[in-house]
């Protein structure tokens, strides 16, 4: 692997993406890794691999100048997160110490020099109450996680699907889906805590205060969703408030489609 050094980022910026790939060899056959090696990309973070470690190919776990590090779920074919870097980090941290979520490959942190950066996968409630029951048993478990974060005096960027709109302004059809996982007024009410009571910040929305359509990163596979923009901001970069103030541009990429997710791509002034 080659490392860069910070003076060879191009204007000094890192460039941060998250993608929910909804299985990373899906994304792959559909050009995901081509697309990624022109982005020149510091940092990318993937969720929803779907595959274990067995699975990955060798092109999927390092390609050119740019390496991986997994957190894969116990259950085949299921969840898990990933973090490709041109950077070698100094320490990376597997899972949340919680077994029974662990087992499901949902959070990666890696650690800079200058920052740590977090792949997260927050769980989905949509396909039973068991499963919205275990999302709030995640948000409950993981509030300690972020609240310790937020006091570590690290700067922290948690890229991922945290299968949450925050704000009507988050998805299309808002009115008709405030009793649908994802815009629970539960859920909502706890990403609000994330962002007054911890002081994490909504790094698209601080730059986008209004962006409303272009900011969509999810679109249902049924009906006419993509085609007619029916979508859902779900990705977010969640940021300590520092590096937050150092992210310059963000957009949503959806000129190719690798899954039914659209990355998520953000600059900051600043070097791992």
């Amino acid at each position: 692997m080659t490392i860069r050094s910070p003076r060879e980022c191009v204007d000094n910026m890192t460039k941060i993406i998250s993608a929910n790939l909804n299985g990373i060899r899906s994304a792959s056959g559909k050009g995901f890794f081509d697309w990624l090696a022109g982005t020149d990309a510091d940092i990318a973070c993937v969720q929803e691999l779907k595959a274990r470690a067995d699975d990955l190919t060798a092109a999927m776990r390092a390609r050119a100048d740019i390496t991986g590090w997994f957190h894969h779920a116990e259950k085949k074919g299921y969840s898990g997160v990933g973090i490709y870097s041109r950077h070698r980090p100094a320490q990376v941290i597997e899972g949340l110490g919680l077994p029974e979520i662990d087992a499901e490959g949902r959070y990666l942190q890696l650690d800079f020099a200058a920052f740590s950066v977090v792949s997260l996968y927050l769980p989905s409630g949509s396909s039973s109450p068991e499963r919205q029951a275990a999302k709030f048993d995640f948000m409950a478990r993981f509030l300690p996680k972020l609240r310790e974060l937020a006091a570590s005096g690290r700067e922290v960027v948690i890229c991922g699907d945290w299968n949450i709109a925050h704000r009507e302004i988050d998805l299309k059809n808002w009115k008709s889906n405030q009793k649908n996982s994802g815009f629970l007024p539960e859920e909502r009410a706890w990403l609000t805590r994330v962002f007054d009571e911890l002081g994490w910040v909504d790094v698209y929305r601080r730059l986008y205060p209004e962006a409303g359509e272009e900011g969509y990163t999810w679109w249902s596979n049924r009906g006419q969703a993509w085609a007619k923009n029916v979508g859902w901001r779900i990705d977010y970069q969640i940021a300590t408030p520092g590096i937050a103030a150092r992210a310059r541009q963000a957009s949503v990429y959806k000129e190719q489609r690798f899954s039914d997710h659209a990355p998520l791509i953000v600059d900051y002034d600043i070097a791992p």
